[in-house]
């Protein structure tokens, strides 16, 4: 009920662009591009976590990136999934293009808390990566969204910690959940996320996924999986590097 409602109200009352507030559009072509028009780029944070696979990211997570990312996420501006979901297929196809075909993309949403998702009322990852499947089939590139990530013991509010805190908090705090192994086991798998900032959650994810699939995180010479995010923290962007 609520995610109707933000949906019909998005037609029927003013709306201004997420990153600058410029007045009659969700989102302006300046704002637009700020978040896709770049290449995407692999991004590595310092101190990069153990187990963290190869991440890409679309925009350093500042201005309009960020405004749009929280417009999204916090304040359920539900049609900014569109865009968000391009520049996130973006980062699948620059991730994976080198990776050589192993059955259909499986984009697997990393999972936020069930106290998270009831607040907002919206899992964000996910609608986010629905978007990116849908974009990448019509792409002509086989995808879906397998959300079969969860949270197998409570963590704390990740906001205040540094690196290490955000390691310890999050380790072995994953799991694929039952049966769901027997799905990651038919594609390839890109966990996908809309912001890295240490890049904790996303190695966790990883190890879950390894884990499920009994393998170690490399296997007949390639990873189990990579990832991909919307955005990144600036400092993990290296410019001169792919």
């Amino acid at each position: 009920m609520r995610e109707w409602w933000r949906e019909f109200s998005g037609l029927v009352l003013p709306v201004a662009c997420a990153g600058c507030g410029r007045p009659r559009t969700e989102l302006c072509p300046v704002c637009g591009s700020a978040l896709s028009g770049a290449a995407p780029r692999r991004v590595r944070p310092s101190p990069r976590p153990a187990g963290l696979p190869e991440v890409h990211a679309a925009a350093p997570y500042e201005n309009a990136v960020r405004a749009v990312l929280l417009a999204h996420k916090e304040r359920g501006a539900l049609g900014l999934a569109r865009p968000l979901g391009r520049a996130l297929a973006a980062c699948v196809r620059v991730g994976t293009g080198q990776m050589g075909a192993v059955g259909p993309l499986l984009l697997v949403p990393v999972p936020s808390a069930h106290s998270a998702t009831a607040a907002r009322g919206h899992d964000p990852v996910r609608r986010i990566a629905r978007s990116a499947a849908h974009e990448l089939r019509r792409a002509g590139c086989p995808a879906r969204v397998l959300p079969v990530l969860r949270q197998r013991r409570r963590v704390v509010d990740q906001s205040g910690l540094g690196a290490r805190g955000r390691r310890a908090n999050l380790a072995g705090a994953l799991e694929v959940a039952g049966g769901g192994e027997r799905l990651l086991a038919h594609g390839r798998v890109v966990l996908v996320d809309d912001l890295l900032t240490t890049g904790a959650t996303l190695a966790e994810a990883a190890r879950a996924v390894a884990e499920a699939l009994g393998s170690p995180r490399r296997a007949s010479g390639r990873a189990v999986c990579s990832a991909a995010v919307v955005s990144a923290s600036p400092s993990a962007f290296e410019i001169n590097r792919n």
